[in-house]
């Protein structure tokens, strides 16, 4: 894959390498603005730890294929969803998924699998840490619909 190709976005994965203003609006349009301070402290951080990728969508194995080094991700919350984050080279990925289009499927005995359209990753989900981050994704997205259903 070209050094041109790379510098631009892929459809809604987008390269975060440098500080690009127009890229990171375009992230916080679609998951909101991160949290400040306080909220991190009061929700206990807002990251993931070290997920290791078993698989993912076509676009996301073309990058992840570059190097060598092991697959692996990490996911923010976001207000209105989350970003999953990934190294290739020496290029971070971001793939913003807001919580309307964020499916999440527990797969085998030990993977989880995040959807946003046709991207996808499937991550190991062997340690506790990674169990109790999935489930804080769950709540969040479920409160973030619960604003939309009508008392009535």
């Amino acid at each position: 894959m070209n050094r041109l190709l790379l510098s631009k976005t892929l459809g809604m994965i987008y390269n975060i390498s440098h500080n690009t203003p127009e890229i990171f609006a375009k992230i916080d349009k679609e998951v909101g603005k991160g949290f400040g301070f306080f909220e991190v402290f009061k929700n206990g951080g807002i990251g993931s730890p070290k997920l290791f990728v078993n698989s993912s969508s076509s676009e996301i194995e073309e990058l992840l294929s570059l190097d060598s080094y092991t697959n692996s991700c990490n996911i923010e919350l976001r207000p209105n969803g989350i970003i999953v984050r990934f190294k290739s080279k020496l290029e971070t990925f971001a793939l913003p998924i807001p919580y309307y289009k964020l499916t999440l499927y527990k797969g085998k005995a030990d993977e989880y699998s995040i959807y946003r359209d046709h991207h996808f990753i499937k991550i190991k989900g062997t340690k506790p840490g990674v169990i109790k981050f999935i489930g804080r994704i769950l709540e969040a997205k479920a409160e973030y619909h619960s604003q939309f259903v009508s008392p009535y």
